[in-house]
């Protein structure tokens, strides 16, 4: 394929993963955080199966495997929940550029700790900037702390501790493919909420409307099953660096769609700490960014 169409491909993920945040606030009004996973990852591993197929991907799983795959839907789902319930509370523009920003550095913060990850120079003032960006998301320079620790807030960064521990279970398995790791994560997970969390005679599925099955297509094969197998894709075509630098995108969408679809009002507090923890993103990382060619 086309390096530009793959670019292009990449673009219309990020955007999805983006999206989601909206989909989420606006599905928050009808279901409730694991009524929407199960909804979201039932659909979304439904439509994976041919996809695997497609990539002759093999759906053999040892049980070492199976195993890891169950303690990462564990904590998938304390994320989702929290991902869930601070949209629902707050704003998807706070939401989607605090924790897809923040996320990538707790995940290096964890891998230090776990001495999987040195910590250089440059990674100190990149990780003293990313908390000032996160600072500034929150608005600490003007709220007040009962204005600052609100329930979606703590929610939120939650969500940013537990996605990291998601992202290094996740890598942990080196026996099957990622996307095949995504298909059985999210099919231990549906059955993980359907058997603890989920009262399928409570479900009101009258009141599902043309709206929410048009965010339900959006989150589930967009943001999904869409986003998640170009990603995987473009890492094995071109690489971990040059795919990264795309994630760059999914807080600025989440913020953008917000305002859109939302009438969220942009804060340009969110604005300029979501880019201040986006460059330490790209310090910790070494994230170098496309060039033309």
């Amino acid at each position: 394929m086309n390096k530009n169409i793959f670019y292009f491909l990449l673009f219309l993920a990020m955007i999805g993963w983006g999206a989601s945040w909206v989909n989420v606030k606006i599905l928050s009004e009808y279901i409730n955080e694991f009524e929407m996973v199960f909804i979201r990852f039932s659909f979304t591993a439904i439509t994976m199966i041919p996809i695997i197929l497609v990539l002759k991907k093999s759906f053999y799983i040892d049980k070492k495997t199976f195993m890891l795959v169950l303690l990462t839907s564990v904590t998938f789902i304390a994320y989702m929940k929290y991902f869930f319930l601070g949209t629902k509370l707050g704003t998807a523009s706070l939401g989607g550029a605090l924790v897809t920003s923040l996320a990538p550095i707790m995940t290096f913060i964890m891998l230090a700790i776990l001495r999987l990850k040195e910590i250089k120079r440059r990674d100190i003032f990149a990780l003293v900037l990313g908390a000032l960006g996160v600072l500034t998301m929150l608005n600490v320079w003007l709220l007040g702390p009962s204005e600052i620790f609100v329930t979606q807030n703590l929610y939120f960064i939650l969500a940013s501790i537990l996605w990291p521990i998601v992202t290094i279970l996740s890598a942990s398995s080196t026996q099957i493919s990622p996307i095949v790791f995504t298909f059985y994560l999210y099919v231990v997970t549906v059955a993980l909420v359907s058997i603890v969390f989920i009262d399928f005679a409570t479900i009101k599925t009258d009141g599902f409307d043309t709206r929410f099955w048009i965010n339900t297509f959006s989150i589930v094969v967009f943001a999904s099953t869409f986003a998640n197998t170009v990603y995987f894709l473009g890492i094995e075509k071109l690489g971990t660096s040059e795919v990264s630098s795309f994630i760059f995108l999914v807080p600025f969408a989440a913020i953008g769609l917000s305002v859109i679809f939302l009438d969220e009002k942009i804060d340009i507090f969110v604005l300029i700490g979501a880019f201040m923890t986006m460059y330490a993103v790209k310090i910790i990382n070494n994230i170098q960014f496309l060039k033309k060619r």
